[in-house]
């Protein structure tokens, strides 16, 4: 069962557009008049933040709008929204997971503060500038070869190092800034990896697309052997036992 509650810019939120149909509505506009009707009250409590976003999909159209509210809101909304059966045990759960999430927050914050994990973050940047460098290299020497997209390795390399070595289940601004530091170290690891299999493939003269292939390969071998972890370990945590339950 996934989280309804998610943190954006370190506040933990919930999206109208997941609530309509868990409280009763049948269209998600029924809803966002209630609180459309009740600005004042609702901004008591926080300022309103709206979301634009494309449902999958959907191809044409306009995004589709939805508010997001703090905790104090959405129990705002709770009061003011017609009352259901199914309402009450959502209230209870959506509850939890405002809880859980400020935990969460209180604890990156705390970690953010340690200087132990500021040290590895720190070091962890110089490797990254490192292979940054060498991707830099890289893009030119694929373009060199014909490639029309190399400044796409940039991405593509990021998104295929943090697949084979993490789960991630939410979109986050900078994936590191939530790591432990295991994890950073882990990372700093597999970007030298990856610099090192660049350099080796270019010494070598190899097709660009099999350079890719060699660092995504021993890439992927580092992952089999220290095993992949959850990024943001208190939400998967409780996220798993509620499954068990």
């Amino acid at each position: 069962m996934n989280d309804l509650v998610v943190i954006k810019n370190n506040t933990p939120v919930i999206s109208t557009f997941d609530l309509y149909t868990r409280m009763g509505y049948k269209e998600h506009r029924m809803l966002k008049r209630v609180v459309a009707d009740n600005l004042e009250a609702f901004s008591d409590y926080g300022l309103l933040h709206l979301e634009r976003q494309k449902l999958e999909g959907e191809n044409g159209g306009r995004p589709t709008e939805s508010y997001l509210l703090n905790e104090d809101q959405f129990i705002l909304l709770v009061l003011l929204a017609k009352n259901t059966k199914e309402s009450v045990g959502l209230k209870i759960r959506v509850s939890k997971e405002f809880k859980r999430m400020k935990q969460t927050i209180a604890n990156l914050v705390s970690q953010r503060q340690d200087s132990s994990w500021q040290n590895v973050r720190s070091d962890g940047k110089a490797v990254y500038l490192q292979k940054t460098g060498i991707i830099k290299d890289f893009v030119k020497y694929a373009e060199s070869q014909g490639s029309k997209s190399a400044a796409m390795y940039y991405t593509n390399l990021a998104k295929m190092e943090n697949n084979a070595l993490f789960f991630i289940e939410a979109k986050y601004k900078n994936l590191r800034e939530i790591m432990t530091i295991k994890q950073l170290m882990q990372v700093a690891t597999a970007d030298d990896v990856i610099e090192k299999a660049i350099k080796e493939g270019m010494d070598a003269n190899l097709n660009y697309k099999d350079i890719y292939k060699l660092a995504k390969d021993r890439v992927i071998s580092f992952a089999n052997i220290i095993g992949k972890s959850y990024v943001h370990d208190l939400q998967i945590e409780n996220k798993c036992n509620q499954q068990r339950i």
